[in-house]
């Protein structure tokens, strides 16, 4: 037999660059119909190819997150200026990422909304995440936070009921103003983030003018182990914008994904977002001076007494590839910190720490840090073994391969020598389950109130009147009350207000009174009438 022959005869097909396969590499030479006897069928079972496509889209998605479903992500960089305020940033923290004039580290950030669900629309009435990714030459930093600085609770027991109170109703799936406000009326420390959420603050115009903070009392720990209380601010370049109610209904009815369009459109046109990095600087301990413990996350630092010292700026400047790769299977945890950053003893902080990996580990596997998006981008060895999908031997080169423990003389990983200082914060105390004891929950919400311009008052008590009108009375004096605490014009403006939607909906019925309206949707009822009203009569096809 020929050569010539010979190829001619095992030539089943011709694969180039950008043939179609299968993830076990088999050319595809039919993407279009199944195996079937005859070719109206019925189909048989060996249908390898269309088993192993279909099978899997029926698992292209994962778990959403239970809270932050809706995102969007971006790659880019941070640049430190080697400074906090006009001092070198090593006076308060060993952390490489902010030593060294202009060094870069590599970013990735996702912005998202809070309550609902992957692919709800961009302009609801909610908080918005911020999360950063640092990859540093020391590994992951997650700077896990919100665009508002202050949050709901200062309790992490009370996170899953909140966010239960928050979501859609368990038995109609329909979001409720009530169930909301049942749950802030009676968890008082939550009257400062409702009068933010409920102002223009609660819909910010697009992920780009927004402001991000890492909302929780962190540690910086200097190279002798002496430690400082921080905060952490990012400031948009491009300014900032809000929306009011109306206009965030105009804007959704003609696009539900307007921010994430406006993040990709604008990176791809080079118009690369911009944010710089600021820090409030406390010195550690209880500070027993101020009106507001420095650990509650229901609390801001007054700017005046806690100024801003600017550290650094981060630039936004490359797409995802692939969505569900970069944004959907990025992973983020308040724990992913570097030497020279720390906890505080916040309960939150301490809270969220567990919570964040552990949903991590539900959603993407054991072995979610292996996915490049997540990924240090430095070398990595550990002993840690199998778990779901996991594809990489994370070993040291020269490593014995046979010892996957340590401490161990016969080859294995060797603990890293440490350098800087042990920071050993001194606790002392009796265990108890209480409430932070400086716990004022309306002084620095009519502060907040008194700072707003009118126009954001306006929208506020308009807002909280709209929505409030449809909860019970005892809900609605419960946080009238919180009001006129907060600032004798805040509470007057609140009762007026419910006292006029009142009269306007005296005649409804008791059981027309009760519906569901979700947050800001005071045209709820109506939507659903109109749909009926104003549908076109069609005849079955």
């Amino acid at each position: 037999m020929s050569k010539e022959h010979s190829e001619e005869k095992y030539e089943t097909h011709v694969e180039n660059e950008d043939t179609l396969t299968t993830r076990q590499g088999h050319p595809v030479t039919n993407n279009q119909n199944i195996r079937t006897v005859g070719n109206r069928g019925p189909a048989m079972l060996e249908n390898y190819d269309f088993i192993e496509k279909i099978s899997h889209f029926d698992r292209e998605k994962i778990p959403e997150r239970i809270v932050h479903a809706r995102g969007a992500g971006a790659h880019g960089y941070f640049e430190t200026y080697g400074t906090v305020g006009d001092e070198p940033a090593s006076k308060y923290t060993r952390a490489k990422v902010f030593q060294g004039k202009g060094k870069q580290t590599p970013v990735f950030v996702r912005f998202s909304t809070v309550v609902h669900g992957i692919h709800s629309p961009e302009t609801v009435r909610d908080p918005r995440g911020f999360a950063v990714k640092f990859y540093t030459e020391d590994g992951n930093w997650d700077l896990v936070g919100n665009n508002i600085k202050i949050f709901f609770i200062r309790d992490a027991m009370k996170f899953p009921d909140m966010i239960h109170a928050f979501r859609p109703d368990p038995v109609t799936n329909i979001q409720d103003s009530e169930r909301f406000f049942d749950f802030c009326a009676n968890s008082p420390e939550s009257f400062h983030m409702v009068t933010f959420i409920y102002s223009p603050w609660g819909i910010p115009a697009n992920y780009r003018m927004m402001q991000g903070s890492g909302v929780n009392t962190y540690k910086w720990v200097n190279a002798e182990g002496k430690a400082v209380l921080v905060k952490y601010h990012w400031e948009p370049k491009q300014g900032i914008k809000n929306l009011t109610t109306k206009e965030a209904q105009e804007i959704q009815a003609k696009n539900f994904n307007h921010a994430t369009q406006d993040l990709y459109e604008a990176i791809e046109r080079g118009d690369y977002p911009e944010w710089e990095l600021f820090v409030q600087i406390m010195e550690d301990g209880p500070h027993p001076e101020l009106d507001f413990d420095p650990l509650d996350d229901t609390k801001l630092w007054p700017k005046d007494q806690f100024p801003w010292l600017p550290v650094g700026k981060m630039v936004l400047n490359k797409n995802p590839e692939n969505y569900f790769n970069e944004v959907e299977q990025s992973t983020f945890g308040t724990g992913v910190l570097v030497d020279g950053l720390d906890f505080s003893d916040d309960k939150m902080l301490q809270g969220r720490t567990f919570s964040y990996s552990d949903t991590q580990r539900y959603r993407i596997g054991a072995n979610h840090l292996q996915l490049p998006i997540n990924a240090a981008k430095k070398r990595v060895a550990t002993n840690q073994e199998g778990g779901q999908m996991r594809y990489e031997n994370d070993k040291a080169p020269g490593q014995n391969l046979h010892v996957n423990y340590e401490p161990s003389d016969l080859g294995g990983l060797k603990e890293a020598e440490q350098l800087g200082k042990d920071h050993k914060p001194y606790v002392e105390g009796e265990l108890v389950r209480e409430s932070i004891d400086r716990n004022d929950n309306t002084k620095q919400a009519g502060q907040t109130y008194r700072e707003f311009e009118q126009w954001e008052k306006d929208e506020l008590i308009s807002n909280l009147v709209n929505d409030l009108s449809t909860c019970k009375k005892v809900i609605q004096d419960k946080m009238i009350a919180l009001a006129e605490e907060a600032d004798e014009e805040y509470g007057r403006r609140l009762r007026e207000g419910l006292l006029e939607a009142s009269k306007k909906t005296s005649s409804m019925s008791e059981e027309t009174a009760e519906e569901m309206h979700p947050l800001g949707a005071k045209e709820a009822d109506q939507a659903v009438d109109e749909a009926i009203e104003k549908g076109h009569d069609a005849d079955p096809y």
